[in-house]
């Protein structure tokens, strides 16, 4: 996939959700389908021999890109939702984010010991989400894990927020 595309539309928001920060609306990504086949393509290619049996989708762009992997993969898909989504046992993990602290849960029998499993969101911004997510799946005993991320706001430092050794891969660095 050509970054200047994925670039070229994706829109920016100046001041949303609040003044001084620059938001980068993801949405346009999906409306197009060149982009939306591109980027599916990109994924498949980076993760097509890597063994993958479940792709986890981070609430909620992360379900997008992340099912439909799932699919192209022949791999299971495992959704991490907000507190009270979820209506079997969970596991669940809180996380400090800015401006205090969230909850992500995952239930407790999506992921089995021998699972080689992507983890996938729309946008790396200071981490704190996903490397709760990555905890959570840890736990729950994967073998492997990947980390991947549509876009990566490299200014924000966001991968300082997960274990040393974690691969991760980002389709376009800002």
């Amino acid at each position: 996939m050509n970054k200047e595309t994925l670039k070229k539309n994706l829109r920016e928001i100046p001041d949303f959700p609040k003044p001084g920060i620059l938001f980068y609306d993801v949405t346009t990504l999906f409306k197009n389908p060149e982009c939306l086949q591109g980027i599916l393509d990109e994924l498949y290619e980076l993760y097509k021999d890597k063994g993958i049996t479940k792709v986890v989708g981070i609430e909620s762009r992360g379900f997008i890109f992340g099912a439909a992997l799932a699919a192209r993969l022949g791999a299971g898909f495992v959704m991490v939702r907000k507190p009270g989504k979820l209506p079997a046992d969970v596991e669940e993990e809180t996380y400090q984010k800015e401006y205090g602290t969230d909850t992500i849960q995952i239930h407790k029998d999506s992921i089995e010991p021998s699972d080689v499993v992507l983890l996938h969101d729309d946008l790396l911004a200071t981490g704190g989400t996903m490397s709760a997510a990555c905890r959570v799946v840890r736990r729950l005993g994967a073998r492997q894990l990947y980390v991947n991320f549509v876009i990566e706001l490299t200014n924000l430092n966001g991968r300082k927020a997960f274990d040393e050794g974690t691969e991760i891969t980002t389709l376009l660095p800002l």
